[in-house]
């Protein structure tokens, strides 16, 4: 410390809060060992997002959080799990960027290359281009920013040899171009805090992918689809309900709030407050969060559908779909636009563009275009800043 200083000694007071360490000492002195339950113990306190309410705080257990990273180190092919390089770039603080970008890293002995910044998108290039045998857990703005960079085509990006995307929904034409970009395959995830967050992750080999599906389920976990109402009536095949967990990952509960612990945590069954579908093969799909449902004249409208019909239109660069009180409907399909710089659409043109593409009452009644979307820090839009 003293030669960091150009050989200045620094004079350290004294008092309560000062301790002095020393190696020696501790070595000397007996220290017991503290006995936990892994299974008991809480490990972390992990808040939510808050992007539908106020943030709660997630008790995961040292059990709950090592069940995760053996489950998904399981799903990884055997010759990813060893000499390969984590592109370690979103926020560790976020249970998704800690699970996948330093937990399971650490498990497996990786190398990890830590990006401070993920928004610094030329130092996430330079990064890539620089490195080899890259595995890349991202998210899909980090992947809409990479594809959008003014000189991205001019970096060499071959290097990652796997791309794993959460934390929010994955456009399918953002994927499919960075696939195209990288030469490599996208595991896309999902999961929620609750679950040390992964629960259901996409086939590594593209041809047992099936668009739009989040895969199936990691080891040791089962899911149900039940009704929305009760939660107790189990859905049908090709059916739309509330997605159930059970699993090794699920919480313990939620931190002084025994309340929404006996809501969200049900005879061991972790609500998600997702709806979800269980196709013929056993592929499960997202359709949308159950807060975010649109319920316009009596019909369902699920956002992402909607949102992905927008992503087509080669002129927008973002968009959110949020349902706005209506006296006559109940609620109405709004969407919220952010064009490509230089692009200019009318209302009546994106209207007429989801016409072609969507059921009437499924088609955005209200268009406001905006700069940007409000976005949380690891990309989830805010909606109820776009109803609001």
């Amino acid at each position: 410390l003293s030669r960091s200083l150009g050989g200045k000694k620094i004079k350290i007071p004294k008092g309560d809060t000062i301790y002095k360490f020393n190696p020696k000492a501790l070595s000397e002195n007996k220290v017991s060992e503290q006995k936990i339950d892994p299974k008991a113990m809480p490990a972390l306190i992990q808040y939510t997002g808050g992007t539908t309410g106020t943030p709660k705080g997630a008790l995961l257990s040292h059990y709950n959080l090592i069940a995760n990273v053996y489950q998904l180190s399981e799903w990884l092919p055997k010759n990813m799990r060893s000499d390969r390089t984590f592109l370690s770039a979103i926020p560790f603080f976020h249970v998704y960027g800690m699970m996948t970008a330093m937990l399971i890293p650490s498990y497996l002995g990786s190398r990890m290359t830590i990006v401070p910044d993920p928004r610094d998108t030329r130092r996430v290039l330079k990064t890539i281009q620089n490195g080899k045998s890259i595995i890349f857990p991202g998210i899909p703005t980090m992947y809409h920013s990479i594809l959008n960079y003014k000189s991205s085509s001019k970096y060499n990006i071959k290097a990652i040899d796997l791309l794993l995307s959460g934390a929010a929904p994955m456009p399918m034409e953002i994927q499919k171009e960075f696939e195209v970009r990288t030469g490599a395959s996208l595991l896309e995830g999902y999961g929620l805090t609750e679950a040390s967050p992964v629960v259901c992750a996409t086939p590594v080999e593209v041809e047992k992918r099936k668009a739009g599906s989040v895969g199936f389920p990691v080891p040791n976990t089962i899911l149900k689809i039940v009704d929305e109402e009760k939660g107790t009536d189990e859905k049908a095949i090709g059916e739309i309900g509330e997605l159930i967990v059970k699993g090794p990952q699920v919480m313990l509960g939620y931190l002084n709030n025994v309340e929404e612990t006996k809501g969200t945590i049900r005879d061991g069954w972790l609500y998600t407050g997702d709806l979800a579908m269980i196709d013929n093969e056993g592929y499960i799909h997202i359709v949308d969060r159950k807060k975010d449902l649109i319920i316009a004249g009596g019909y369902n409208v699920y956002p992402r559908e909607v949102e992905e019909i927008l992503y087509q239109i080669p002129k927008i660069e973002d968009a959110a779909v949020v349902g706005v009180s209506d006296p006559h409907r109940g609620e109405t399909v709004k969407a919220v636009i952010v064009m490509k710089k230089g692009e200019t659409m009318t209302r009546e043109e994106i209207i007429h563009y989801c016409s072609t593409h969507l059921a009437v009452y499924k088609i955005p009644r209200l268009i406001e275009f905006r700069e940007t979307l409000p976005r949380s820090v690891v990309g989830k839009v805010l909606k109820k800043e776009l109803r609001n």
